[in-house]
């Protein structure tokens, strides 16, 4: 009787550890083969797993790409959390493109396949939605004092266009199509969100 629980932890454990791996095999193959979705058969090979691994822990591949969403929001919050926000109108501005600019780099090419390949699951949809929200979300948060000089419906469009110009895809295109370096993108976006958001009258002078 002591020993069992023991096993079956450890049971446990290896059942999760093969997941993880099973999770960040997929997340590689989605990042190289974007946006088309990698096949069970490409994801155990990577991960050094048979097919009935994969099925053994998650029911089909759609399954998977929800929980490679998971993991992968979890290391976005982990690895870019909030920060300063208490600083002056121009650090919060540039404190907030470069954390954005980081996050689109690193995860841009799996959340192109994530939208293209969303068809009708509703918890892919969800996920997205939760994604972007999570991008408004920091946007107030880190311009709270300029939406605060604005009336609702500017501060409500000036929330879309800031949103918009910080999309995945505006990344993509500045570092793909037109070739900009990381740092000359982070500049195009903190000049553009600099003529966006109102001065206060100190600022202004």
């Amino acid at each position: 009787m002591s020993t069992r629980p023991t096993k079956v932890d450890g049971r446990r454990l290896r059942s999760e550890r093969t997941k993880q791996l099973i999770i960040e095999a997929y997340l590689a193959l989605a990042q190289d083969l974007s946006p088309r979705v990698p096949t069970a058969a490409e994801i155990a090979e990577k991960a050094g797993y048979s097919v009935r691994s994969i099925f053994e822990r998650f029911p089909d591949v759609r399954a998977l790409q929800v929980a490679a969403f998971d993991y992968c929001f979890a290391q976005i919050l982990a690895l870019a959390p909030p920060r300063g926000a208490d600083g002056d109108r121009m650090s919060r501005i540039e404190a907030y493109v470069r954390t954005r600019g980081q996050t689109c780099e690193r995860w841009a090419r799996l959340w192109r396949s994530l939208v293209v390949n969303q068809g009708d699951s509703p918890e892919l949809k969800e996920r997205i939605r939760l994604g972007r929200t999570r991008v408004t979300d920091r946007i107030e948060h880190m311009f709270a004092a300029e939406f605060s000089m604005m009336e609702a419906e500017q501060r409500r469009q000036t929330l879309i266009v800031v949103e918009a110009l910080t999309d995945v895809e505006s990344w993509g295109r500045m570092r793909e199509f037109f070739g900009l370096s990381f740092d000359d993108a982070c500049h195009v976006w903190t000049q553009t969100i600099d003529r966006l958001l109102p001065k206060s009258s100190g600022e202004a002078a």
